[in-house]
Order: structure tokens, then sequence, then C-alpha cells
């Protein structure tokens, strides 16, 4: 397998969250509105989601330079993401190097239609679990940043094996916990998680369905 990543890390730990309040703000009718994945969970109330996920230039712009640091990007490279949402970071790849052939996907139509307007990318509505509609080893890079989490066990199998078989190199984020603390805290937050594990269970997973790209897991502390 590949290695463990500090990407994405900085950027979470930047935001203060409430655990407690969370859990005990009508928390299952927040989760079935959440999966719903519209504009409640994007724009909506903080309960639902985001609490209203704009675009914020320069954001994404550290994990971006990262990416491209760590696999050598260059004009003319080939991009995924699964589960890309607004394509926030896709975009500010496409502003460092215009010449990346960047494509995502995202179950959410609402965040598809709701990317920057000057991204000039390929976006469809897919299912990370369901088949990719590409060649074997057909992308330079497959990422996949908080999203494999939101699949049922029996469907990271599935998505695992198309990221392997569509990329030459991968790179996978997803929440996961070391201790009782932060699985508590996890479970206070997450809203649309169905894949809750800790990082052994995570490593096991990936090398039991064969994933051999780099990984980060995010935690709540």
């Amino acid at each position: 397998m590949g290695q463990l990543l500090n990407l994405v890390t900085p950027l979470h730990q930047k935001t203060k969250r409430d655990y407690l309040a969370r859990m005990v703000d009508d928390k299952v009718h927040c989760m079935q509105k959440a999966k719903e994945y519209g504009f409640e969970y994007w724009d909506g109330d903080r309960r639902y989601g985001y609490g209203g996920y704009s675009y914020r230039p320069g954001y994404w712009k550290p994990v971006a330079e990262k990416i491209i640091e760590r696999y050598n990007l260059k004009a003319g490279d080939k991009i995924l993401d699964v589960g890309c949402g607004k394509s926030y970071l896709l975009y500010e790849l496409q502003l460092l190097i215009p010449e990346l052939q960047i494509q995502g996907f995202d179950i959410s139509r609402y965040g598809l239609e709701h990317r920057h307007p000057e991204f000039k990318g390929h976006l469809f509505q897919h299912r990370a679990q369901d088949p990719f509609p590409f060649n074997d080893k057909e992308f330079d890079l497959v990422i996949s940043l908080a999203c494999l989490h939101n699949l049922r066990f029996f469907e990271l199998r599935e998505a695992l094996f198309e990221i392997e078989r569509v990329a030459k190199n991968k790179f996978i984020m997803v929440e996961s916990y070391r201790n009782e603390l932060e699985m508590f805290n996890l479970e206070c937050w997450a809203l649309t998680a169905e894949s809750l594990f800790d990082t052994d269970e995570w490593i096991w997973i990936y090398d039991h369905f064969g994933y051999t790209g780099d990984y980060e897991f995010i935690y709540f502390e």
C-alpha cells in the first residue's frame, strides 16, 4: 500500500465543532435531511451539514499545491475526483495548472450545479460504488476526499476496486478515530457516514480489498 499523508488535516483542524450540541439537536432528522445532499446539506443550516459551503479564494490552494508536488502533476495529466462535491479543490488545481484534464463526479446534483462558474473540467452525477465509465489506468491521479466513509461496508469493495482499476496514482481521505474520545466525537458529528472505523480497520479494509494508493485520516479531537 501507499503512504499515510497529511494533506487535508491542517484545513480540517481550523474548524471548531460543538459535538454534543449536534448530537442532541434532533440528529436523526438532521441525518435524514443531510443524506439528500441537496440545498440543506450544502448551504442550509449548519445542523444539516456545511452550513454554507461557498468558494473561498485560496482556501484549497495549499492542498492543491501539496497534491501537485506529491504526484508530480504537469500539463496534460488526467485527474479524477471521486465525490468532488462543488469541486473547489479541482478549481484550485486548474488555477495552478490550467492544462490539466480534470474530471469529477458526485452523488449530489446540487453540489455539481453549484461548482465555481469558471471551472472548466467535466463533472457528472454518479455513485462511487457503481462501475466507473473509464478505461483501466486512464487517470494519472484519482483522489477521493471525505467520500468513501459515506458508503456501507459492502459498497466499499466496489468503490476501492474501481479507483484501483482506473488510476495510476491514488489518494483517499476518510474520517476515522484513534481512541474512544475521537470515536464519540465522530459519532456525534457525522451526519452522512455509514462506515465508522478506526485507523487499523481502514488499513485492513484497504489491504483486504486490494487498494495500493496513498491515504489520510481526519480525526475529531
